[in-house]
C-alpha cells in the first residue's frame, strides 16, 4: 500500500493551531523532522506527520524558519507527543522551540553548547566537546526523598538513569535520562548511497533489524515508484512474522525474569533460542539481517525450509502454550503482574504509544491493519487488544499475539509455495533514478510498535536526511505514568513489561 500523504505549508506562527486542529480531529503525531536546507532555500525547515489510522492517511505540515532565526512556537503544551522531537530538535539542529515547558538537554547531555552535529556544515568526523551534566534537584517535602538508579547497571544491559521521587515506599514522579550511547547513525548516513545505508539502518537495533530495514526500503521504493516482487513481498512479511514471534517470545521470559520465575525465564528462553537458530538457517543471521535490501530481498527461501519453518513454529507454539499456561495459572506470578504498572488508555492516546504498550491497553493501532505493507494488505488477521493496561495485559497481549503470528506465518507458507516451485523467480526491482530533495516516510510494525523512517534524497542517489523513529522513542516517554503509586522493587518489572530499547533512541 502506498502511503496517501497530504502536506500543507504553514507559517510557523500557525503551528500550534494546525497541530490541535488535526488532535482534535483524530490523528495523531507519527513523527517530527528537521532538517538543514539553508544551501538549497536558505531556510531550517520542520515537517510534522500526523496519521489518521481509522482513515489510514498521513497529513504533513511544513514549517519553514529563516537561517538567521530558526525558532518556531512550542506546540509540547498542546500535543505532549511533540516533547522529545522539539528537544532533540534543539540539541542536534540548534532550532528553538520557544515556550516549551521543559527545554532541558535530551541528546546533548549537560550544558547547552552552540554546537549543532546534525548541520550540513558540521563535519561528520568532528568530536563534541564534552560537557559537565547538571542535576536539578527539586524541592522535597517532608518524608520524601530522590533514590537515582543508574546509568551503569547490573547484568548486561544498555545505559540509562532514573531518578525515582519517592515518598514512604510510594513512587511520586520518575525521570529517566537516556542517550548515553548516542551513536550518530543519521549523521553517517548522509552521503551514503540509498542502497548502501540499509547496512547501517540495521543496526538501529540489535532485535529490530528486519522490521527497521522495511521502513527504510518502503521510503526508498515510494520515492523510486517502485513495485517490489510478489515473491519478495511474500518472503519480507514471512521475515517481519519471524522476528515479532521469537521477541515475544523472548520478552515472555523477561517478564517472568523481572520477578525471578526461573521456570518461565528459561523455559520461553529455550524457545527463543530454537526460534533463532532457525533464522539462522533461513536467512544465515540469527537476526536475521541482510536478508530485507532496497527493492525485495536478497534470497529465496527454499520449500525445505519452509517446511522447517512451518514445523519449528508449530512445535514452539504448542510448548509456549503449556509455558504460559503454567505461568498464568502461579498465584505469585498473578499477584505480581495483577494491577501493577497501569498504563491508562488516556496517556497512550495523549502521547502517540504504539505497539502491544498500547494495544495491552486497548488502544488497536497495528501498522499493518492501519497501513498495510507488503503481502499485509492480502491477509485476514485479528490484532489482539485487551483492556486493563497493566504488566499481566502486557504478558498475555504478547501471549496472544504469538498464536496470531502462527496462523499468519501458516497463510504466508502457503503463498510462498506457489513461487517456490518457479524457476527464475525475481526477487529484486531494480532501482529506479531519485529526484534530489524529495522525501517520504517509511513505516513497519516492530515486535514493539510502529518505526518511522523518513528519508531525503541527495545528489546521485545518496541519502541527504534520515530520520528514524523507532517504536521505543514513541513509547519511552510514557513509561514514567505506568510508575506512579507503585514502589520501586516493581520497576524492573514494570520496565520489561514495555521491553524498550535503549539503542533505538540512542541512534
Amino acid at each position: 500500500m502506498t502511503l496517501m500523504i497530504s502536506e500543507m505549508e504553514i507559517e510557523r506562527n500557525q503551528l500550534p493551531a494546525e497541530c490541535l486542529r488535526l488532535v482534535e480531529a483524530g490523528y495523531r503525531l507519527l513523527t517530527m523532522v528537521g532538517t538543514d536546507e539553508r544551501e538549497e532555500i536558505g531556510h531550517y525547515v520542520l515537517r510534522y506527520y500526523f496519521a489518521n489510522d481509522r482513515a489510514s492517511n498521513v497529513t504533513l505540515l511544513t514549517v519553514k524558519m529563516p537561517a538567521n532565526d530558526p525558532t518556531y512556537p512550542s506546540v509540547t503544551a498542546v500535543m505532549p507527543a511533540a516533547d522529545w522531537y522539539e528537544r532533540e530538535v534543539y540539541d542536534l539542529l540548534g532550532i528553538e522551540p520557544l515556550s516549551h515547558p521543559n527545554l532541558h538537554p535530551l541528546v546533548l547531555h549537560g550544558q547547552r553548547l552552540a554546537v549543532y552535529p546534525l548541520r550540513r556544515d558540521y563535519p561528520v568526523d568532528q568530536s563534541l566537546p564534552e560537557v559537565v551534566r547538571e542535576v536539578e534537584e527539586p524541592n522535597l517535602a517532608d518524608g520524601q526523598f530522590i533514590v537515582p538508579v543508574g546509568p551503569i547497571h547490573a547484568g548486561i544491559i544498555e545505559p540509562g538513569h532514573f531518578r525515582f521521587l519517592v515518598e514512604g515506599e510510594r513512587i511520586e514522579s520518575l525521570t529517566a535520562q537516556l542517550f548515553y550511547t548516542h551513536r550518530g547513525i543519521e549523521k553517517s548516513a548522509e552521503g551514503m548511497q540509498v542502497e548502501e545505508a540499509m547496512a547501517l539502518v540495521e543496526q538501529t537495533c540489535g532485535v529490530c533489524s528486519v522490521s527497521h530495514a522495511l521502513a527504510y526500503a518502503h521510503a526508498i521504493e515510494a520515492l523510486a515508484n517502485m513495485t517490489i516482487p510478489v515473491q519478495a513481498k511474500w518472503t519480507r512479511t514471512l521475515l517481519g512474522e519471524l522476528e515479532r514471534l521469537y521477541n515475544h517470545v523472548g520478552d515472555v521470559g523477561n517478564l517472568c525474569a523481572g520477578i525471578g520465575f526461573s521456570f518461565g525465564t528459561m523455559q520461553a528462553g529455550r524457545l527463543k533460542e530454537q526460534l533463532q537458530q532457525l533464522n539462522d538457517d533461513v536467512t544465515g543471521h540469527r537476526y536475521l539481517r541482510g536478508a530485507v535490501v532496497v527493492g525485495g530481498v536478497s534470497k529465496a527461501i527454499s520449500m525445505a525450509l519452509l517446511e522447517r519453518i512451518r514445523m519449528a513454529v508449530s512445535s514452539v507454539l504448542q510448548e509456549l502454550g503449556e509455558v504460559a499456561s503454567v505461568i498464568l495459572s502461579h498465584e505469585i506470578v498473578c499477584d505480581r503482574f495483577a494491577s501493577a504498572g497501569i498504563l491508562e488508555r488516556a496517556v497512550v492516546e495523549r502521547f502517540g504509544a504504539v505497539g502491544p504498550a498500547a494495544r495491552a491497553s486497548g488502544v488497536e493501532r497495528d501498522v499493518r491493519v492501519n497501513f498495510p505493507y507488503d503481502g499485509y494488505g492480502d491477509l485476514e488477521f485479528s490484532v489482539p487488544t485487551f483492556q486493563a493496561g497493566d504488566v499481566m495485559a502486557r504478558l498475555q497481549q504478547r501471549i496472544a499475539e504469538v498464536n496470531e503470528t502462527g496462523k499468519l506465518i501458516e497463510t504466508i507458507i502457503k503463498n510462498l509455495t506457489v513461487f517456490v516451485t518457479k524457476t527464475n523467480q525475481t526477487l529484486v526491482t531494480p532501482l529506479r533514478p531519485l529526484l534530489e530533495g524529495s522525501y517520504t516516510i517509511g513505516m513497519s510494525e516492530s515486535a514493539r510498535g510502529e518505526n518511522v523512517h523518513f528519508v531525503m534524497v541527495g545528489k546521485h542517489q545518496t541519502i541527504r536526511r534520515l530520520r528514524i523513529r523507532s517504536a521505543s522513542y514513541a513509547n519511552w516517554p510514557i513509561v514514567p505514568f505506568a510508575v506512579l503509586g507503585n514502589v520501586i522493587p516493581d520497576f524492573p518489572l514494570i520496565n520489561k513489561s514495555f521491553e524498550l530499547c535503549y539503542a533505538c533512541c540512542d541512534r
